[in-house]
């Protein structure tokens, strides 16, 4: 493997394309939401905006209709502002201040907002009334509560009341006509019929007639516009008409259409031109009645317009600038973390690279309480196991080396004497000879044995084992050479204790135990073998009276080649793969091997069984 981690596979370079890519999917999300939300809130407030300024062009403009000049109009501007939050003034065509709600707030926006005429309404700024027709002179944007000369007394007001409400009277009563009384504008009762059309109804037709009837200050104001408009069509040199309180109107019988043209060409012009009459006529006759034509500001508080909703480009810049810097913070806090990261990784990478090229003293150091920290610490430990691994294998080469070397340099200097002459190959050499290569056979087959443990191929053939005899035959075994070096062997068991195991394997493995016993017992010494049962496991003990083991030497007992005595002379101790065939043979067994000892008053090793399946 190469020593450098190419950049576009660096963990550093990855945190932070994935930082970035982080921070511009949070940044777009949260501009699109506020966006979306801020979207929804300038829609609000447009509309909310657009129904106040409706709001005050139908107050001021009602205002105009209903007063022949502005005078007073601050008493109904001032509330109206203070309601709604905004400032509203009003100027002449001029420019000259006529009101203000706000007067010391600052110069008024150069754009107005509408302009108050309530000879000529805005449409737009007036929900529910349709914009006019071309035909009708403007007489459409004339605001009805312009009443002018048409607003009748009170007495004529109460003659009329009087007779809307007979003929309502008489609707219910004769023809079942769901029928209500209205005043308009001027004062006159109409009758309000809804989803009945009384044009339609023959009931009552007198007493409708008489309260069409003209008042006598109607017929005045009617007479004066009749006038204006007839003077209008002389003008044109058209025939007069006759103009009725709903702005219709008929010809006079004596009119008739010019020869040269066709009637329906005659009708036609002539009906554009009474329009266009009765129009400038009524604005005419209703100029006295009105305010003049203002000018109409509404703003916020602070003077600027109020329906002006707007991304100017410094806000842009202010929001790009915004972003720009989320981003650069988060790249930097990204690199800086990456860095915190990637430099353990990096220390790990060179401890583990030195130890393989053979520093086995390679370590990191552990900072912090962190998934790193523990992956460092983890990874010392297994350097110091690693370490200590490679020192027993040497130590191990090294016992093998030791254990074998001596058989075969017997076996090869026996065979050249007897090659040179200097000794006869008689049945004691023979012996010897066969002596040593014992020796090497035991030694090369406690090695296989340990190789199949550790492998997983050390088979077993379990059956259901009785301790007592099988401790009495390894008693029996060993009792010749106890008694050559004067140890008695005592064998001991509870209630013929039993056990679900390898006959020949559990032998071996007490066999080893009793022999390492007597070979460290001295003479006159005892070596106890003996067997319990709990409901728990299976006990089985060697204890010997021998000159037992020191505390520090205890834990490496069960070691390959491990012996106390160094110099592992033949004569006290084997090849230090005993006790380690033991450990192996038990754990094969699903069970653990103990060790305690006290110097110079002897040791006990126990193996520890599974109690045995019902």
């Amino acid at each position: 493997m190469s020593g450098e981690v190419p950049l576009r596979r660096s963990l550093l370079l990855r945190l932070l394309a994935l930082a970035i890519l982080i921070a511009i999917g949070s940044i777009a999300a949260t501009a699109w939401l506020a966006v979306r939300t801020t979207t929804g809130a300038i829609r609000q407030e447009q509309g909310q905006a657009l129904a106040d300024d409706a709001r005050i062009y139908d107050t001021v403009l009602a205002y105009a209709a209903t007063h022949p000049n502005w005078d007073g109009v601050d008493a109904a501007l001032r509330p109206l502002a203070q309601d709604v939050g905004r400032r509203i003034a009003l100027t002449t065509d001029t420019g000259a201040p006529i009101a203000d709600s706000a007067p010391g707030a600052g110069p008024l926006p150069t754009t107005s907002s509408a302009t108050v005429d309530a000879l000529a309404v805005d449409t737009a700024l007036m929900p529910g009334t349709t914009p006019p027709t071309g035909g009708d002179g403007g007489t459409s944007r004339i605001d009805p509560r312009t009443t002018g000369p048409y607003l009748l007394p009170p007495e004529e007001r109460a003659a009329l009341r009087d007779r809307a409400a007979q003929a309502v009277q008489c609707l219910r009563m004769r023809a079942q006509i769901d029928a209500s009384v209205v005043d308009g504008p001027t004062g006159r009762p109409r009758i309000d019929t809804p989803g009945t059309d009384l044009a339609d109804s023959a009931a009552c037709v007198q007493l409708r007639e008489d309260l069409a009837a003209h008042t006598a200050t109607e017929g005045k104001a009617l007479a004066q516009l009749n006038a204006l408009v007839n003077t209008c069509l002389a003008r044109r040199r058209l025939p007069a008409v006759q103009v009725d309180l709903n702005w219709t109107w008929t010809r006079q019988p004596a009119a008739s259409a010019p020869d040269s043209r066709s009637a329906a060409g005659v009708d036609q012009e002539h009906n554009r031109a009474v329009s266009a009459c009765v129009g400038t006529s009524r604005r005419e006759q209703l100029i006295p009645y009105v305010a003049p034509a203002a000018t109409l500001f509404v703003t916020d508080p602070g003077g600027h317009p109020s329906t002006t909703f707007d991304l100017s480009p410094a806000n842009q810049t202010r929001i790009v600038a915004v972003a720009g810097l989320v981003l650069l913070v988060t790249i930097g806090f990204t690199v800086l973390a990456g860095i915190r990261l990637t430099r353990p990784l990096h220390a790990l990478t060179g401890a583990a690279q030195r130890m393989r090229d053979g520093d086995g003293s390679a370590r990191v150091r552990v900072t912090g309480r962190d998934e790193i920290a523990r992956l460092a610490e983890v990874f010392n430990d297994m350097a110091e196991r690693r370490e200590r691994l490679e020192q027993l294998r040497r130590a191990m080469v090294s016992d093998i080396a030791h254990e074998m070397r001596t058989p075969v340099s017997n076996i090869r200097g026996w065979l050249e004497a007897v090659e040179d002459g200097v000794a006869a190959p008689d049945r004691r050499l023979l012996s010897s000879l066969l002596e040593e290569a014992t020796v090497l056979q035991h030694v090369i087959t406690d090695l296989q044995d340990l190789a199949e443990a550790d492998a997983g191929a050390l088979r077993l053939h379990r059956e259901r084992v009785y301790l007592t005899d099988l401790l009495a035959q390894v008693g029996e075994a060993h009792r010749v050479q106890a008694d050559r070096v004067g140890v008695t062997i005592t064998v001991r068991t509870e209630a013929d204790p039993q056990v679900d195991a390898d006959p020949v394997r559990l032998r071996q493995a007490v066999g080893n135990l009793v022999a390492n016993a007597v070979r460290h017992t001295p003479s006159g010494g005892r070596v106890t073998i003996s067997a319990s049962a709990t409901d728990a496991e299976i006990v089985v003990s060697v204890t010997d009276t021998g000159s037992g083991i020191s505390a520090e030497d205890l834990p490496r007992v069960f070691d390959r080649f491990w012996r106390a005595e160094k110099s592992r002379s033949r004569q006290t101790g084997g090849s230090g793969l005993g006790l380690a065939i033991v450990r192996k043979l038990i754990e094969a067994h699903g069970g653990t091997v103990t060790a305690t000892s006290t110097p110079t008053q002897g040791s006990t090793f126990a193996l520890h069984l599974p109690p045995p399946h019902p």
